[in-house]
């Protein structure tokens, strides 16, 4: 898991391609300090676990259903990517709980300068729209940001200064594509009503009350009750 706040910038080293996938070799600093093999580190969002370090890299097994699914494809030796590491206890969550599973690529609509700031407008799949909202969070190549315009098939983030310097997303055009992950909490929130009554109310076992009022009865034949 990880928090969308993207901690440096590495460069493609090289890219191997092999019969069950691709092995990245990524330059970095910041990542691989105290970093071990088996450890999870995100490239451009996507969760990647590290299988070899070297001297300023680590490399990284991609299968091909994540190259087929993500920008990864598109990854030429020198590129630069998003990079950060996995959360732990102590890390600090100023963005927000990202799973480095990435739902579609999308692309880059325009890119408008707005002040001192630059507007991004990405286009999507029309089905995750239901998961994108206005103010809401939303991930792009594994940087967390606001989402402040949505509407089906589209949004746009809007990138302060030091967004445009420390990810990627300040440094694309128009057609390019980049991968998306929307907020978790939005696809739970839509399974837990998916499984509720008619009533909006979530199903408790041995709750048959029209009213959906719980009795002493049905609290103890759940454990609420000694």
């Amino acid at each position: 898991m990880f928090t969308g706040l993207i901690e440096e910038m590495g460069t493609v080293r090289s890219i191997r391609k092999e019969g069950g996938g691709v092995r990245l070799e990524i330059a970095a600093a910041v990542v691989i300090e105290k970093a071990q093999i088996g450890d999870s580190i995100a490239v451009n969002g996507v969760c990647l676990t590290v299988t070899a370090l070297g001297n300023g890299t680590f490399c990284a097994d991609v299968m091909n259903e994540t190259v087929t699914h993500s920008t990864l494809a598109d990854l030429r030796t020198g590129d630069a990517v998003n990079l950060e590491k996995s959360l732990t206890l102590q890390t600090p969550l100023g963005g927000h709980l990202v799973l480095g599973d990435v739902e579609a690529v999308g692309t880059i609509l325009s890119v408008k300068e707005d002040g001192f700031a630059r507007r991004v407008t990405v286009a999507v799949p029309a089905e995750l729209s239901r998961y994108i909202v206005k103010k809401g969070r939303i991930t792009v190549d594994g940087a967390s940001l606001t989402v402040t315009d949505e509407e089906p098939g589209r949004f746009s983030v809007s990138l302060i200064p030091h967004t445009i310097e420390a990810v990627r997303l300040g440094r694309q055009k128009p057609g390019d594509r980049v991968n998306v992950e929307t907020d978790i909490l939005a696809k739970y929130t839509e399974k837990l009503l998916a499984l509720s009554d008619n009533g909006g109310r979530a199903r408790c076992p041995g709750r048959d009350r029209a009213d959906g009022s719980v009795s002493e009865d049905l609290l103890k034949e759940n454990g609420f009750w000694s």
